[in-house]
């Protein structure tokens, strides 16, 4: 199978699915990463820093296993309702050319802007019409985004399909690890104390010691 992660963010994919994708990689499945922002000098970025991350999206995705990494031209934290008519084509051109089956988005309610319109734009790409390669859609939740929505009910995080990580959440510590600006000690939402919190709660929700959660949007079995 060929499978996508997109992330508005890096580290987003690791804190929400990468238990789910480190199974995927040991399943034999293709895996292809999108990211809809970037860091740039003129958004106040020092060259070091931009470095640094460019050099951590290339370990993270050496250990998944990543075919490919898309990462697109939009400045972090700059995503609106017009960046989605521009990320649109951008995201169908690239499904074109990897005809995913499965797909992981960023929630489409979490705190922080950029991943709405990431949603939204990754959304528009998946009618079965125009890409019939994709048979699952599915939303994961982000810890420090997901669980700062407002508490009403169109905001809220609905799980409704869980995956056993209890073999991979070892490995998957080790790469959120690489994020070192990411991560702080507890109760900082992003500390690896509370992203093991949260995969007990899922796991213990699931009858397994570590799970990740998401919300099944789209399921079409033929």
């Amino acid at each position: 199978m060929n499978i996508v992660i997109i992330s508005a963010h890096p580290d987003d994919e690791t804190l929400g699915a990468g238990g789910t994708m480190l199974k995927h990689k040991k399943d034999g499945d293709k895996l292809y990463w999108i990211i809809t922002t970037k860091m740039k000098i003129n958004d106040g970025f020092s060259k070091k820093r931009i470095d640094i991350r460019n050099e951590e999206i290339q370990k993270v995705s050496d250990h998944y296993g990543i075919k490919k990494t898309f990462q697109l031209d939009y400045s972090t934290m700059s995503l609106n309702s017009e960046s989605v008519n521009q990320i649109i084509p951008e995201v169908s051109d690239i499904f074109r050319q990897i005809e995913p089956n499965v797909i992981y988005c960023v929630n489409r309610t979490d705190a922080h802007s950029d991943h709405k319109y990431t949603f939204e734009s990754v959304m528009a790409c998946t009618k079965s019409f125009r890409f019939p390669s994709i048979k699952k859609v599915l939303l994961y939740e982000c810890i420090s985004e997901t669980e700062f929505a407002p508490a009403i009910p169109e905001r809220i995080f609905q799980p409704n399909y869980f995956v056993d990580i209890t073999k991979h959440f070892d490995k998957k510590i080790d790469i959120m690890k690489i994020y070192k600006s990411e991560i702080d000690e507890h109760p900082f939402p992003r500390s690896l104390k509370n992203i093991e919190a949260l995969s007990i709660f899922r796991g213990a929700t699931a009858g397994v010691f570590y799970a990740e959660a998401f919300q099944l949007i789209k399921y079409i079995s033929k």
